[in-house]
């Protein structure tokens, strides 16, 4: 067999095989229904990449497109068309209800700055559609509230962009390390970042392009100077997200609780500031430690900007403690490292990569190739969820705990450095009415805060 053939045949036995886990084969679903009817809010680097994801593993026509910035929505249309089967440049839009109104899409992918994601994931859900929504969910945790409301109201599946849950080597050295009880008793993990990931310019303000639409941009949030940075920068800003702990530390969080089967974490507490890089516009942390307190086990996160690694094999990841060894994890391996000599020998758990599956992952613009294939599992096991009436694997609710916890932390660090304790069912924090009053942020006039109450 010639590599040419070999490729088709590897990725049309894996497509095959990812319609048959959820049912799609043959005529009950595929001849009758067509292609999903999809559309992509927020078409940036992330929301194309899941997108393209998708396409690689359905049946998908890509029904509309949404964004405020023209060019690059122009642009995101004309790469659509060459990725998709009926090779068609898709509806565009600027406002995203009108594309769920005239659309009417089945399945929505949402990538769009964090300060959007509560009102436009609640919208589409209560449009009739099913969702798939980047991490974090929210800004604040009454939006992340309301957003699981309205997922189990409607009876809609939301999967969150929490990808280590469907990471290949994770996913196996959970099986093997974790679930086997090879670590023994579990009562410490430490999550980091230690990226120079945070903007440390300082532009003047100018004015903002024709291409760009500033006002609807901004939406709920805070319209601040317009510096440039600012359109693809917004992380940079809190008014805009949740600084590198909403980020980054989401994602480690996120796996520390699905491997160790964590709920709600009991006490949340921080510290931290911009100690180092000072000159900035950027008023995110460079420095923030954080403790998330569960019964009888603490995870503790770490983020610096500037400076070394602690572990130059580990910069992002996260590192499981047991009584019998640990287990070290990040996008790009995993290893176990066993206590004394009696605990068998360590174990390395390589990235999986699916260059020959799909050779478009080699030459498309911005890839994080490491990742894809955790996304595309993310993407099958939330259509896998919506055939079977399931919840995904990484459902709204714990989306919602991982980002309300690492927003708990935030607050912390905000308020001193005082612990919190958040009681989901009454949606306060426990016996600190100045902390209860910053889980809502206040909206721009015209906008209103979701309450979850009043989905």
């Amino acid at each position: 067999m010639n590599s040419l053939n070999r490729r088709e045949f590897l990725k049309g036995s894996s497509a095959l095989m990812t319609l048959a886990s959820f049912g799609l084969l043959g005529m009950d679903f595929k001849d009758r229904r067509g292609p999903l009817q999809v559309a992509l809010i927020g078409t940036g680097w992330y929301g194309k990449s899941d997108l393209f994801r998708l396409i690689q593993v359905a049946d998908v026509e890509v029904v509309g497109l949404c964004d405020v910035d023209s060019k690059q929505l122009e642009e995101a249309g004309r790469l659509v068309a060459t990725r998709q089967k009926s090779g068609k440049v898709p509806p565009l839009y600027e406002d995203y209800k009108e594309l769920l109104a005239k659309a009417k899409p089945e399945y929505v992918l949402i990538g769009s700055p964090d300060h959007w994601h509560a009102l436009m994931a609640i919208d589409a859900i209560k449009s009739g559609a099913h969702v798939y929504l980047q991490k974090p969910i929210s800004v604040d945790v009454i939006e992340g509230e309301a957003i699981l409301a309205a997922a189990r109201k409607y009876d809609r599946k939301v999967q969150i962009g929490t990808q280590r849950r469907s990471t290949p080597h994770l996913v196996q050295a959970k099986k093997e390390i974790i679930d086997s009880g090879k670590l023994g008793k579990i009562s410490h993990a430490e999550v980091c970042c230690y990226y120079h990931m945070r903007n440390n310019s300082n532009p003047p303000e100018i004015p903002v392009p024709e291409n760009l639409n500033y006002e609807l941009w901004a939406g709920p949030a805070p319209k601040l100077p317009y510096r440039g940075i600012l359109h693809r920068g917004w992380r940079a800003f809190m008014e805009y997200g949740n600084g590198i702990v909403g980020d980054m530390c989401v994602h480690m969080l996120d796996a520390v609780r699905w491997m160790c089967d964590l709920g709600w974490p009991v006490q949340v507490t921080s510290t931290g500031g911009i100690y180092v890089q000072k000159d900035s516009v950027s008023n995110i942390s460079d420095t923030q430690t954080a403790i998330f307190e569960f019964d009888e086990m603490n995870v503790v996160w770490q983020h610096r900007t500037w400076g070394n690694p602690v572990d130059k094999d580990y910069p992002w990841a996260f590192k499981i403690y047991g009584e019998k060894g640990m287990l070290a994890g990040s996008p790009m391996r995993a290893d176990f490292y066993p206590q004394g000599n009696n605990n068998g020998d360590a174990i390395h758990y390589p990235v999986v990569l699916e260059k020959e599956q799909y050779p478009e992952d080699t030459s498309e613009k911005d890839i994080e190739i490491h990742a894809a294939p955790a996304t595309r599992e993310q993407m099958k096991n939330w259509l896998q969820a919506i055939d079977q009436n399931t919840l995904p694997v990484a459902d709204v609710l714990q989306g919602h705990i991982s980002t309300a916890a690492c927003i708990l932390a935030n607050m912390s660090m905000d308020l001193g450095g005082r612990p919190l304790r958040y009681d989901p069912k009454s949606m306060t924090v426990v016996n600190d009415p100045e902390a209860t009053k910053l889980l809502r942020r206040p909206y721009r006039e015209g906008y209103a805060h979701p309450e979850p109450a009043e989905i």
